[in-house]
């Protein structure tokens, strides 16, 4: 990847934790309780009040996923 590009996501992130500093302490959390079998549920309220959600009951290959996920950035 181009490092202007990994400098530029990281002031990108950077300032995103600044902006929300208990939402990466909530994943970091959530991470650590996820396993097989857990549903993770995302909800979204619009600026104009429409409220989208959605579930997701976690499997095997989603924790597969995951940890290779966290591999790339070994």
């Amino acid at each position: 990847m181009n490092p202007m590009m990994l400098m530029k996501i990281k002031g990108l992130i950077d300032k995103f934790k600044t902006n929300h500093p208990k939402v990466p302490l909530f994943f970091n959390d959530a991470a650590r309780s996820i396993g097989e079998g857990s549903i993770i549920e995302i909800s979204i309220t619009t600026a104009e009040g429409r409220n989208l959600c959605t579930n997701m009951r976690v499997t095997r290959d989603d924790l597969e996923l995951v940890e290779q996920l966290k591999n790339l950035n070994n």
